[in-house]
């Protein structure tokens, strides 16, 4: 089983991040992961801070002569925008961990809150996870995204409308990671219109896992659940408020024969020619792609800030404005997938076991074959 921990501040000195439980023998990508980084940085709408970061991991342990060695992965990045000396801070702004986490730590100083549960944490989320995306590709498990809806503006081409896996392949041809090319001006033009209000806008974005084996997850236990552990992954991203796997929302007006996916056989597997479920059905994935869909509010920190309150004198006052976007939905997407990697990864050596990467095709190679059996 794989875990990983990460530390460090938004303006700290370094992100530090341990991976822990890949097997031993997997081709160790940099270039791809630092790629991986470099598309989280991207889309219209991100701070200045974007420009001057430039993410390349540092490998501390883990790998020898290019092969994961079965030992914890340890990576750093580094801070481009590292302040020694910061500045403290009374006002908490609306939206954001400021208020509740000075309440429940006791502290004195909203800083000691805002630079741990700052966003850019997630760049080490992304260097991690897409080490275990590189564990999936051995068993040509992929995983992409695209952005559907920025501030209102929603495109109509999604997973379930028509779009293909090899348009999604050429999301990041997009500013916004939109693939329904005639609304990606819309969506720019309501990114500046927010920037002159000095506002923030959020959206919703579309992941899609392919070619899952079936049996990933259980139904026996509520915590043994593949949809429980995706949500939970997923809405563990800053700024994510809502979920949905497969048609989520949208199956709560449908009748049951409009949802549920019927089953074939072709003579050497099951089938479905519909996959409203999302690739999950009891918590197990069924063999059809996953599908996941994640909508992020607009970010707290705005040019004109709300009313709040200083923790000192309880005096009304603005809230403290920050460096910040002004819409992160694309990148939000990016940490998305990696997110969903880690916890298919995590299932998948769950499912099959395995201290070397050979060892894990083995017995994966052996349960696809009793699958097709059946």
């Amino acid at each position: 089983m794989i875990r990983f921990l990460t530390a460090g501040e938004s303006h700290g000195q370094k992100l530090l991040g341990i991976l822990e439980g890949i097997p031993a023998n997997l081709v160790f990508d940099e270039e791809y992961i630092n790629n991986e980084l470099k598309r989280r940085q991207q889309g219209f709408g991100r701070s200045e801070r974007m420009k001057m970061e430039s993410d390349e991991i540092v490998l501390l342990s883990g790998v020898n002569k290019g092969l994961t060695t079965g030992n914890p992965i340890s990576i750093e990045l580094s801070n481009r925008g590292y302040v020694k000396e910061l500045d403290e801070i009374k006002r908490p702004r609306p939206g954001h961990g400021d208020l509740a986490g000075v309440l429940k730590y006791n502290q004195s100083d909203v800083r000691n809150i805002l630079e741990r549960a700052s966003a850019r944490e997630t760049a080490m989320r992304v260097a991690i996870g897409s080490i275990c995306k590189l564990f999936l590709k051995n068993f040509d498990i992929n995983i992409y995204s695209h952005v559907i809806e920025i501030g209102g503006i929603e495109s109509n081409y999604t997973i379930y409308d028509g779009a293909t896996i090899d348009e999604l392949r050429k999301a990041d041809d997009s500013s916004v990671r939109v693939i329904q090319q005639n609304i990606e001006k819309k969506i720019v033009d309501k990114i500046k219109e927010t920037i002159e209000l000095g506002d923030t806008i959020g959206g919703t974005f579309e992941i899609v896992a392919t070619n899952m084996p079936v049996g990933l997850g259980s139904h026996i236990s509520w915590d043994n659940r593949l949809d429980g552990k995706i949500a939970q992954s997923i809405m563990s991203i800053p700024g994510i408020k809502g979920i949905e796997i497969g048609k989520g929302f949208e199956c709560g007006k449908l009748y049951g024969s409009e949802v549920h996916d019927e089953i074939f056989h072709d003579g050497k597997k099951y089938t479905r020619k519909t996959n409203s479920a999302g690739g999950i059905e009891a918590g197990i994935s069924n063999g059809e792609n996953i599908v996941v869909r994640a909508t992020m509010k607009p970010i707290p920190t705005l040019k004109k800030p709300l009313n709040s309150i200083d923790i000192d004198t309880k005096e009304t006052s603005l809230a403290r404005v920050e460096r910040s976007d002004v819409c992160a939905v694309p990148s939000a997407s990016i940490v998305g997938e990696s997110m969903l990697a880690f916890t298919l990864a995590k299932e998948f050596l769950y499912k099959f076991g395995g201290d070397s990467i050979e060892e894990v095709k083995k017995n994966y190679e052996s349960y696809m074959k009793y699958i097709f059996s059946r």
